[in-house]
């Protein structure tokens, strides 16, 4: 991964207090683990998503960023949390919401 891509995901990844890697768009997910990634995260606030379809550059680059294999990805308030189960089990716990209201 270049610098210039790496100084882009550092970035982006602070750049809203929820950001979603995944596969389309909140409009059009083009996964189902997108899909419910985005359908768990929105219930704790607005989700800024980055479609790594369009970018091939970019899904292979996060995947190096975050030394995670699989998209979709979930950073919070800057910091990688995981995957769609993840997400899933932590908000069953109810600790998503307590990790997306510490930086609020």
């Amino acid at each position: 991964m270049t610098e210039q891509l790496r100084a882009r995901l550092e970035q982006e990844t602070k750049s809203a207090p929820i950001v979603l890697y995944m596969k389309g768009n909140a409009l059009f997910p083009r996964c189902g683990f997108s899909a419910t990634a985005l359908q768990v995260l929105q219930k704790h606030g607005q989700v800024r998503t980055i479609d790594v379809l369009a970018e091939p550059e970019v899904r292979e680059a996060i995947k190096e960023f975050t030394q995670w294999p699989t998209i979709p990805q979930v950073f919070i308030h800057g910091k990688f949390v995981g995957g769609c189960d993840i997400i899933r089990e932590m908000d069953e716990r109810g600790e998503l919401a307590e990790l997306v209201a510490k930086g609020a």
